[in-house]
């Protein structure tokens, strides 16, 4: 199977023969709106998805034999279209946007005849909409590649103004130029729709948390067994477990985003929402065979670290919350709150929604994603930067399964008393207890190979965390400059072991204190 890794041209995978994931029937359903807008996360077939666009309305239908649209579109229209790519450049000159857009409606201006008049940018690109209509007697398409990422590489530094006045110029011709538009459609990470490069035309059609198109980019679990069943039982051969283990390790590693509350199920009677992988890491594993961290090695972006380093992110505080969509789908660019972009980003997904009360409850889509964000937070948090936490979590691991909670106890005293000093000082200096607790924190939240619940929350509080190993489960509470009998009386009291009373698997409740004037843990029960 010849997998499309770092090839993003529709025409090009169909002719070489590489595996193709059908979306064409959703790309024909978005093909009969007007001007729509799609955010999703870096690598995840935005790209793909407006090559495809592309050579559906050129009419090439060659390309789409055998694909289900081919049976939808009986007329195949050829409409002039209209490509603009801003995925890459250097976006900190101040004339680059001007010069790639001269670049292209040079090329369309003498396509279709136009005389250059004039030097305004919104003046050529509407001038040449208009005369593309005119010479073809078909409406004109428009697609965008990463609208926005001339501002996010520039995010907080003082480009930022100049290209976003660059790009309101040319997207305000959408406004002026509508009569002659058949479609446009814009595609990016995040959602600018509050700042002014949305302000001259009417606001797209946002399709971002549409039901309808939550799979028009990533692979569905149907898509995975459909398209990479037989891959799949050769990786599993190759690790040694059986086909459906491969599936739950694929899906533990790179399932989990949901774009949207879900659609409505007749069957439950409720809002279903649709489990979607990460389509880059899934080919990536499926090529080499390997399960690894393959979307979060390509790379974090400098706008998210400019971001996370200015907020001093709290994520147990972000992910203790419920949201309304206007907080993590509306972006601001001078908000002091990250939260909308870590979500729009990929590094947080949808995984609850109360329809009542029209809020979400947003967490890390999947392993990959957890482990390496965590990491990152790990490494600012507590000046680690040479991987200690993660050996002390490789550790902790062994220890869950193995059920050796005296030898835990000494790993965790040892790593406490290990963190340096100027370790987020001010931060301890204001609360010892926020201080312990976020570093424990972060360091279960690394926990991967087994189910960890942080704040877990039952009718009569929360537990601070519950890790469900193989053969046992781990009820922890942890008391600042109490006792760990106080602890267990809490686990007790507030019925945290309720939940597993039926469960086979041996149950332990373990009370840790901790000395905000040792800075350490000072006492560990166990019972």
């Amino acid at each position: 199977m010849k997998y499309p890794i770092g090839t993003q041209t529709f025409s090009t995978i169909i002719e070489n023969g590489m595996v193709y994931v059908d979306k064409t029937a959703l790309v024909y359903d978005l093909a009969q709106k007007h001007i729509c807008f799609l955010c999703r996360p870096r690598r995840f077939g935005k790209s793909l998805l407006i090559s495809t666009l592309e050579s559906y309305f050129k009419g090439e239908r060659e390309l789409f034999k055998g694909l289900k649209i081919d049976e939808l579109e009986k007329d195949w229209v050829q409409y002039p279209v209209f490509r603009i790519d801003f995925s890459k450049g250097n976006f900190k000159n101040p004339d680059y946007i001007s010069n790639v857009m001269r670049n292209y409606l040079d090329k369309w201006e003498e396509e279709y005849g136009v005389s250059k008049k004039y030097e305004e940018i919104g003046i050529r690109f509407a001038n040449v909409i208009a005369a593309a209509h005119a010479k073809t007697g078909r409406k004109v398409v428009v697609l965008v590649d990463e609208y926005d990422k001339p501002m996010l590489d520039v995010l907080m530094e003082p480009e930022e103004q100049l290209n976003r006045d660059a790009l309101k110029e040319i997207y305000s011709t959408f406004k002026e130029t509508d009569e002659h538009l058949r479609f446009v459609l814009l595609t990016g990470v995040t959602k600018f729709s509050q700042v002014s490069v949305f302000s001259g035309f009417n606001q797209p059609e946002d399709i971002s948390m549409n039901p309808k198109f939550d799979a028009l980019c990533g692979i569905t679990k149907d898509e995975l067994v459909e398209y990479f069943d037989s891959e799949i039982a050769v990786m599993a051969r190759k690790h040694g477990c059986t086909k459906d283990e491969m599936y739950v390790l694929l899906k533990k590693q790179y399932d989990g985003y949901h774009f949207s509350e879900g659609a409505w199920d007749e069957e439950s009677s409720k809002e279903v929402m649709l489990d979607i992988f990460n389509p880059y890491s899934v080919l990536n594993a499926l090529n080499v065979r390997k399960i690894d961290d393959y979307w979060f090695a390509s790379g974090t972006p400098t706008y998210l670290m400019k971001l996370l380093d200015r907020n001093r992110t709290n994520i147990q505080e972000i992910l203790s919350k419920q949201y309304a969509k206007k907080y993590f789908m509306d972006y601001k660019a001078d908000t002091e709150d990250p939260l909308a972009m870590i979500y729009q980003s990929g590094y947080l997904t949808i995984k609850g929604y109360d329809g009542r009360k029209g809020l979400y409850k947003l967490d890390f889509p999947n392993n990959e994603v957890q482990n390496g964000f965590v990491d990152l937070l790990v490494n600012d948090y507590l000046k680690d930067s040479h991987g200690g936490t993660n050996c002390l979590v490789m550790d902790i691991n062994d220890m869950l399964d193995e059920c050796r909670l005296d030898d835990m106890r000494d790993a965790l005293t040892g790593f406490f008393g290990s963190i340096p000093y100027n370790a987020n000082y001010q931060e301890r200096v204001w609360s010892y207890e926020s201080h312990y607790h976020y570093t424990l924190y972060l360091i279960f939240r690394l926990l991967s190979c087994y189910t960890t619940l942080t704040e877990k929350e039952n009718s009569r509080g929360r537990a601070d965390i519950i890790v469900e190993a193989n053969d046992y489960v781990y009820i922890f509470e942890f008391k600042l400059d109490g006792t760990a009998a106080e602890a267990l009386k809490q686990i007790d009291d507030k019925g945290y072991a309720e939940p597993y009373a039926a469960d086979p698997r041996k149950l332990f409740r373990i009370g840790v204190s901790f000395s905000s004037e040792k800075k350490n843990i000072v006492e560990w029960k166990a019972v």
